[in-house]
């Protein structure tokens, strides 16, 4: 057994890359469904610890994204967690409505060709 360091991480202590950004995979809370994958700036991750919801940064808008503004489609957070490297994060959720675009539950609803049945 290791000794691992289960401290909290705050936002500072977070590994964005480059352009400021962390990529946050949201699960749902109640089944363990990976649901998205979208990516946050630290601002957005502080808003998403005040408002109680998930926000997100628009890489194509260049804008905060509150999930759910425009498809009511809303992601309440029940918990944030880094990774062992904080540089990914995963955000357990309840999701209302659909959490893709395309109006599917999950994003992840297409098998890669030549993938296991």
């Amino acid at each position: 057994m290791t000794n691992v360091d289960r401290t909290p991480v705050g936002l500072a202590a977070l590994a964005y890359d480059e352009h400021g950004l962390i990529p946050v995979i949201a699960q749902d809370a109640d089944s363990g469904e990976v649901l998205m994958m979208a990516w946050a700036n630290r601002e957005a991750l502080e808003r998403t610890l005040d408002e109680g919801r998930m926000v997100y940064w628009s890489r194509s808008r260049r804008e905060l994204w509150r999930k759910g503004d425009t498809s009511g489609h809303v992601q309440h957070w029940t918990e944030l967690r880094a990774d062992c490297d904080a540089d990914v994060i995963v955000a357990t959720v309840h999701q209302e409505g659909a959490a893709c675009h395309t109006g599917e539950r999950t994003c992840f609803y297409r098998r890669l060709a030549g993938g296991t049945a």
